[in-house]
């Protein structure tokens, strides 16, 4: 006759231990278990990752917003306007070649507020000394890790519109 040390017991109590003084250490099959369920969450959490970063890969379509005058800007004048949202600060320059530049205001290290320094003809950021092109929006100094996102621009007659954005540029 085989001796049992645990009297017969219902089912829910392996699960909910009233023997607390035996179950203080957990079993390996408890641990097995906890591990490939943790794995498994995991597992389906970065595939839903993946899945929604291959859904959000499409060129986003941006309306057209008129954004000033190309004749009230002279050479090192700036313009700030909001595109593509009324949440998303930008800054246009004109920079000492002529040339009509348009940024996103946000610094690309930490979002701080890029502003125009005439005399250096280049976009500063004064968080941490991050310094940007004024000609292409390129990093030239400090932390930021990429190029300011370009505003792409486009004139018709006088009147200057905002068309689009173009965020992921390559280091030049």
């Amino acid at each position: 006759m085989p001796t049992n040390t645990k009297p017969d017991r219902p089912l829910w109590t392996e699960e909910f231990s009233v023997y607390a003084p035996e179950d203080k250490f957990v079993l390996r099959r408890q641990f097995s278990k906890f591990l490939v369920l943790t794995s498994f969450g995991m597992l389906a959490g970065n595939v839903w990752i993946l899945f929604r970063s291959f859904l959000g890969r499409s060129n986003p379509k941006y309306a057209a917003k008129e954004i000033g005058l190309a004749s009230q800007l002279q050479r090192g004048d700036v313009r700030l306007f909001n595109y593509p949202t009324n949440n998303d600060p930008c800054i246009m320059v004109r920079t000492r070649s002529g040339k009509l530049a348009a940024y996103s205001q946000k610094c690309t290290h930490l979002s701080c507020a890029v502003y125009y320094s005439k005399n250096e003809n280049r976009l500063e950021c004064p968080c941490h000394e991050g310094f940007f092109s004024a000609e292409d929006g390129t990093v030239l100094q400090g932390p930021p890790p990429r190029p300011l996102p370009l505003i792409q621009i486009e004139q018709r007659g006088n009147q200057l519109f905002a068309i689009g954005v173009v965020e992921n540029r390559e280091k030049s």
